[in-house]
């Protein structure tokens, strides 16, 4: 690979564009700051010239993550929250920061915070009780992949034929390299299809992979993209064996990462607005490019825009907007759907044992995957606690949506107690349970034809979050927030200002993959040139 692409990773369709920018039409100063990284440029020129506008719609990883590459370019941005506050839209649930997550935690070093626990054990139950329990990958013998993740992992309950079951789904891993083919090739099965596929046996797929992707892609296998189940399986488990592993913040998300990553770009100047809800767009009819963003009666000039919402968001902007339902791209988005998420908070009257700090289950009836937490062991402000506080979110959670609380208190701890020892003769003295309609993206079959890309039919509209097309690899948290780098990078290309933000790419593929998926694409290529080998159904 070349050197460049060390610093930062770019869609292929607008590679050659930033290629020209910096090459060419770059300032030397500009220049020389995507070099070193990506720093500040608020020299002096540009202080006495009028700053282009930028608006960002969307106060979560990716709205933030624009909005805090672009404030060091010196634009002036203001970021329009439409009431979900500021976190808004990830803020659902209590989420895990993985190993390869390395955007996010550079972002956290350059904000000189320390919010983190140390990396943490986690296990995994299904309706029978614990299955597996995962230990601290990167502190035992490093092994080639997959071996060391299946020799390492601590299987409870499942046969040792079993377990080397999934190695023929190495396969389909290897074809699977995150191209627009490939995503094209497998969007179209389900999860479940592609483990019968490649000979998964029946109960490795009930009592591990389908509660693996309950809680990872927050449906049931049979409702989830086989592409997708690919790219977050080979992202967090296979490509290498410490990826699994997993920090957690002392505190809220919000607490402990968005409040002073809000006020160190407040004190850059970015203007942070809330209960801003977007209603439409203003466009110059000889140029196309949005003009205002409208706010009910309010408008803000913008010279760029980035949209960083999630599907729910996006859908009901464009229901409204005489703007957006114009667009086909935009239009195709109302064929996506998003899933509901209902979080419980417990406090019991007594100490309960938990194991382990972070847990996934399912397998209940097949209605919903669920995390459970310690928060005694994970919250700074419970670790003197002399009572268990627990918090329980559940993802696919449909029929708890619309229940009052004290019935979903009755649902939920029947399942909860076949998890936790001693739960079923604790009391709950305290509880806050939040509800997320369609809080979170899913990633069903045939999805991917509908999402939307970094650009748009806008020439100064651009996307982030967790559900745009990117060829960078991550997924969730750090997936929205390397996509709002990106549409920064758009920004600073269209308005030919600044330098490109530096974006950590995925760690590269152990030789022995790189070397099976080379001779995979080789194969491939000569396989295309076979007389009427596009004529069957793939």
């Amino acid at each position: 690979m070349l050197a460049m692409s060390k610093w930062f990773m770019l869609t292929p369709c607008m590679s050659d564009r930033y290629n020209k920018r910096v090459g060419f039409s770059g300032r030397a100063d500009s220049v020389r700051a995507h070099v070193e990284g990506g720093g500040d440029n608020n020299n002096n020129s540009k202080s006495n010239e009028k700053k282009k506008k930028v608006v960002v719609v969307g106060s979560g990883w990716a709205g933030l993550g624009a909005a805090h590459h672009l404030c060091n370019q010196g634009f002036d941005v203001t970021v329009l929250d439409g009431g979900g506050g500021i976190g808004s839209p990830d803020n659902v649930g209590i989420q895990g920061f993985w190993y390869p997550y390395k955007n996010i935690f550079s972002l956290v070093d350059e904000l000189g915070i320390k919010p983190f626990t140390s990396w943490t054990r986690s296990a995994q139950y299904s309706g029978e009780g614990l299955e597996v329990e995962f230990p601290v990958y990167q502190e035992l013998p490093q092994l080639p992949t997959p071996f060391g993740t299946l020799y390492h992992t601590q299987f409870v309950r499942l046969p040792f034929v079993d377990r080397l079951s999934p190695l023929p789904l190495m396969a389909a891993v290897i074809d699977f390299d995150n191209t627009d083919v490939a995503w094209k090739k497998y969007d179209s099965i389900t999860a479940r299809e592609l483990f019968k596929q490649f000979g998964c046996s029946e109960r490795l797929y009930q009592d591990i992979f389908s509660p693996l992707l309950q809680v990872g892609l927050f449906a049931p296998a049979e409702q989830c993209s086989a592409a997708a189940t690919l790219g977050l399986l080979y992202y967090l488990i296979l490509a290498h064996q410490k990826h699994f592993d997993v920090v957690f913040c002392r505190g809220t998300t919000t607490e402990k990462i968005f409040e002073p990553w809000v006020e160190s770009l407040k004190a850059k100047g970015c203007e942070m607005l809330e209960g801003k809800t977007v209603t439409d767009f203003n466009v110059n009819e000889e140029t196309g490019c949005i003009t205002e963003i409208v706010c009910g009666k309010e408008t803000y000039n913008a010279d760029a825009v980035i949209l960083a919402v999630g599907i729910a968001t996006l859908q009901e902007t464009i229901k409204k907007s005489a703007a957006l339902c114009k667009r086909e791209d935009f239009l195709r988005v109302l064929n996506l759907a998003a899933i509901d998420v209902v979080t419980v908070k417990l406090r019991l009257d007594r100490k309960v044992f938990i194991p382990n700090p972070s847990n996934a289950c399912a397998g209940f009836n097949d209605l919903f995957g669920c995390t459970f937490f310690d928060l005694n062991a994970i919250h700074d402000a419970h670790k003197g606690d002399t009572e268990t506080v627990l918090e329980a979110d559940f993802y696919h959670a449909n029929h708890l949506l619309p229940l009052k609380d004290d019935l979903v208190i009755e649902r939920v701890m029947p399942y909860l107690s076949k998890c936790i020892n001693g739960l079923e003769k604790a009391n709950v003295v305290d509880k806050e349970i939040r509800r997320f309609p369609k809080g979170s993206s899913h990633f069903f079959p045939g999805s991917y034809k509908y999402m939307m890309r970094g650009s748009t039919s806008f020439p100064n509209l651009f996307m982030a979050g967790d559900w745009i097309i990117t060829r960078q690899g991550s997924w969730s948290q750090e997936k929205s927030y390397v996509t709002g780098l990106e549409a920064a990078n758009r920004v600073v290309d269209y308005l030919e200002e600044g330098s490109f933000a530096r974006v950590i790419p995925v760690e590269e593929d152990e030789p022995h993959i790189e070397a099976l998926r080379n001779l995979n694409r080789r194969l491939n290529e000569i396989l295309s040139q076979v007389p009427l080998s596009g004529y069957f159904l793939q």
